[in-house]
């Protein structure tokens, strides 16, 4: 009876595997090592993405007008919109900050008497007591907050460095963006090239979208909350809409964020106003989540509904506050990739890409005109 030997493995093979771990794990250590930076332009990506087709407009109607004075322009008016836009917010937050400041010792005076708001609070949660009880705690306490101030600063330092990063590599993205993509798309045969160029474009507009459909939300939520906490007799309450509807930008955690803040502030005022804050914020995260947003992505960024809830709650998952803000974008660029290579094995190619459940061309989506073109031949790969 004849044995057979035990095939064996080339050591060319061996050798190949070995190199192919040894370089996935150093892509790994890589990112890992570079995280920071890779953030810095994944954000920078969105802006270019955002801006591109501002100074691409500015360009078809001042003739005259050069790419880069374009982009200068088109930066330079964004620069103003956003300090138009602190200063407008700063005025009343630095007069509500002056007004908290000259309130603090009365407030403190009060709430250590066991007056006031906050004084009847501590006094009904027996906080008070606990307060004179371990005052020495809490001056230690005190003390030792010095590195977190100091942690903080850097932070601040840290998000300045970020923000002009961001900022520059945005706007040379803009800038030599046409430039790089032309160069690579001629690497590759026409036909090709013309396809992934109206991908890209049918996904940058799905960036589009969601950005500006996040901002209207944000914008939705700080002015409720604002109405809410006026009418109830809130006081600082621009300041505390304000920051709801920075957090907003989160989605699914965000409104629960700036809700804890704005019950705190409901809560101090009175027992009944913190009911009423804490009432209206659980009915609006529930229409922002189930309603609101997936209402405006689905329009904006042409995703279904219930796509946008399930892919935020799986990036959110994976991810975390990152993936949450990404997940609809990518999940919007997802679908566009998706119908594109179906329709293209079908051979179902149309003359540009389309966008939503509606299958609506991108040039009716953006509001332009379809550039003329040659049909592409299904047999394209």
């Amino acid at each position: 009876m004849m044995t057979t030997e035990p095939a064996r493995v080339p050591v060319r093979t061996i050798l190949a595997t070995i190199g192919l771990i040894l370089a996935t794990a150093l892509a790994v250590l890589f990112v890992i090592r570079v995280e920071r930076v890779l953030v810095w332009m994944l954000v920078a990506t969105f802006f270019t993405i955002t801006l591109y087709p501002v100074v691409a407009w500015v360009q078809r109607r001042l003739s005259w007008c050069r790419r880069w004075l374009a982009t200068l322009l088109v930066f330079l008016l964004v620069f103003l919109v956003l300090s138009g836009l602190v200063t407008m917010f700063a005025v009343p937050l630095a007069q509500e900050g002056t007004q908290l400041a000259g309130q603090l010792p009365g407030i403190v005076a009060d709430a250590r008497a066991g007056r006031g708001p906050i004084g009847e609070l501590l006094a009904r949660t027996n906080a008070l007591q606990w307060v004179q009880d371990n005052q020495d705690r809490i001056r230690e306490f005190g003390t030792g907050l010095g590195a977190p101030a100091l942690s903080l600063v850097r932070g601040a330092g840290s998000a300045i460095v970020a923000t002009v990063t961001v900022f520059v590599l945005s706007y040379l993205g803009v800038l030599e963006g046409p430039r790089l993509v032309d160069n690579t798309l001629a690497l590759l045969e026409p036909s090709r090239a013309e396809r992934i160029r109206r991908v890209a474009r049918d996904c940058a507009t799905t960036v589009t979208g969601y950005i500006s459909g996040n901002l209207l939300i944000s914008v939705i939520c700080g002015g409720l909350t604002y109405a809410v906490l006026k009418i109830c007799g809130v006081p600082f309450s621009g300041l505390i809409a304000l920051f709801v509807a920075v957090v907003d930008l989160i989605p699914l955690v965000g409104a629960t964020l700036g809700a804890v803040v704005a019950a705190i502030a409901g809560f101090v005022h009175s027992t009944p106003v913190g009911i009423v804050v804490v009432v209206f914020f659980v009915v609006y995260q529930q229409v922002e989540n189930h309603l609101l947003q997936p209402w405006i992505f689905s329009r904006t960024v042409k995703l279904n509904p219930l796509a946008v809830l399930v892919s935020i709650l799986l990036a959110a998952e994976l991810a975390g506050i990152l993936g949450a803000l990404l997940a609809i974008p990518v999940a919007g660029i997802i679908q566009v990739v998706v119908r594109d290579v179906w329709d293209h094995r079908h051979g179902r190619l149309k003359q540009q890409p389309t966008v939503g459940p509606d299958q609506t061309p991108i040039g009716s989506a953006t509001g332009t005109e379809p550039e003329p073109g040659p049909r592409q031949s299904s047999a394209t790969t």
